[in-house]
């Protein structure tokens, strides 16, 4: 989460757009990410420069060949407006256009990008301020493309509301994706979950994708993201090539509408945050969908949906409203009942309602659980988390306290056979559930119906002691009174 003086200079950026008459959200986004586009490739193929420098080796496929010098941010920058707005118009969009693999879902998603900036003195103003924001950590990046978004709404009219860095980063740590896993998020968006998973892969699995066959997996099929919003598809694939992810398949789909299809049983992991709060016809909606859950429910029909796409023994780990936990509909109720009977429900995390403000006030939990298709559920982890490192409010300002840390180490022990969480007690902040209780509550996921709440004992004074005092207070108050009569008399 970006906050002070980074936060001010995106939001000069925005209002130079806006005085400069590009006042449509959506397009002042798209230009912003296409100029940081061209800056990060330009960034990365001097970081490879200065490696080769060093190394005495050639550098390994250049973005920009010596005949496309000129196309370079750092050439660019320093050239007059004119010049600038004239090369970045005839000659860097089309290359742009054509970067990647002919075949490359990213070739597909820019073929349609669109330079826009209309002066060269907006252009060369903007080009200033973005060349002053430092983007040398991922994770700025990324909280920087998240803000962005953010100014977009605050919610979506279909529920839809970002997720915090920190969040996704914690779901990928908890699920640890490995080189083999071909990983999907079905409402991917900027594809913040596909490029975390790409990361955690790259630093913990660096020596696996020294083979040339996984580093094809890693770069052409591991990675799969569907959204119905094309804008939403040419920033999630700019997100992953610049992240370093050749290919990646992020692809139009109307997930709920066209189900799984050929898709079926194809993913070994799933990491997501779909939109809720949303209502589809059943005219709409995939019939297989239905079978699972007879529902108008958004967050309902993505559950029967990630059971679908899922192949036996494959994980998902995904954001769920709180009415997901309890709610009474027939749909709920058979939902829940499926993922503790039919397929092993792992663990249930439950997020304060401050995680997603300023953009959604909502409660939330994130679902973990396993593909089985003949049940497995011996017992449920709960963890209830009461801070996750900022302010519940608005401001979302970094504070002290911070549960994510202890729920991950938690988590990460839960395998061991002397792990302490076997040992904890329904007063902790985390602990087991037996799947008996589930079933004996109706399959409910609340927290609040398994947690017990420890009382402290207080001894209390006797009321007729209380009494006492009172009467001695008012004679005391009496006596002063009459004292004070007599001095005035």
């Amino acid at each position: 989460m970006i906050t002070g003086e980074l936060k001010s200079k995106i939001d000069r950026i925005w209002d130079a757009f806006w005085a400069g008459g590009i006042s449509n959200p959506m397009e002042v986004i798209e230009q912003i990410t296409y100029l940081l586009f061209m800056r990060r490739l330009d960034d990365l193929q001097i970081t490879a420069e200065k490696r080769a420098r060093m190394t005495g080796k050639p550098v390994e496929s250049p973005t920009f060949s010596p005949e496309l010098d000129r196309l370079r941010w750092s050439r660019l920058k320093n050239e007059d407006s004119a010049t600038m707005h004239k090369v970045i118009a005839e000659e860097v969009f089309p290359f742009l256009r054509n970067l990647g693999h002919e075949e490359s879902t990213y070739s597909s998603h820019m073929k349609d990008a669109r330079f826009t900036v209309p002066t060269p003195a907006l252009l060369a103003k903007v080009v200033d301020m973005i060349d002053d924001i430092p983007m040398h950590d991922r994770d700025t990046n990324g909280d920087l493309y998240e803000y962005l978004l953010s100014k977009l709404a605050t919610a979506g009219t279909n529920g839809q509301f970002r997720t915090p860095r920190h969040i996704i980063k914690l779901m990928v740590e908890m699920m640890a994706p490995k080189p083999g896993d071909e990983i999907v998020d079905p409402a991917c968006g900027t594809a913040g979950f596909l490029v975390a998973a790409a990361e955690y892969v790259e630093e913990t699995h660096r020596e696996a994708l020294f083979d040339q066959a996984q580093r094809e997996h890693y770069h052409r099929s591991m990675f799969h993201g569907f959204d119905f919003d094309s804008t939403m598809l040419r920033i999630g694939s700019m997100n992953m090539l610049m992240h370093g992810v050749e290919s990646p398949d992020i692809s139009y789909r109307d997930s709920l509408s066209e189900g799984a299809g050929e898709d079926q049983g194809k993913y070994s992991l799933i990491l997501a945050n779909p939109p809720f709060a949303g209502s589809l016809d059943y005219e709409r909606t995939s019939k297989s969908l239905l079978r699972t859950a007879k529902t108008k429910k958004t967050e309902l029909l993505f559950l029967a949906l990630f059971l679908e796409l899922l192949k036996p023994g494959g994980r998902a780990a995904v954001i769920v409203p709180d009415g997901v936990l309890f709610g009474s509909s027939k749909a709920h109720k058979d939902l829940r009942r499926t993922l503790v009977e039919e397929q092993k429900l792992d663990a249930v995390v439950k997020l304060p309602s401050g995680v997603f403000k300023p953009y959604a006030g909502v409660s939330t939990a994130i679902l973990f659980f396993t593909k089985t298709d003949s049940g497995g559920t011996d017992h449920v982890w709960f963890y209830d988390v009461r801070a996750d490192g900022f302010s519940l409010d608005d401001k979302r300002n970094p504070v002290e306290a911070n549960d994510l840390p202890d729920l991950l180490n938690r988590w990460s022990s839960l395998s061991r056979p002397d792990s302490e969480e076997r040992l904890r007690t329904r007063t902790d902040q985390s602990f087991l559930v037996p799947k008996d209780d589930i079933v004996a509550q109706s399959y409910d996921l609340s927290l609040n119906r398994y947690k017990e709440i420890e009382y402290d004992e207080v001894d209390h004074r006797s009321p007729l002691d209380i009494i006492a005092d009172i009467e001695t207070l008012d004679e005391e108050i009496a006596m002063d009174i009459a004292e004070l009569k007599s001095m005035l008399s």
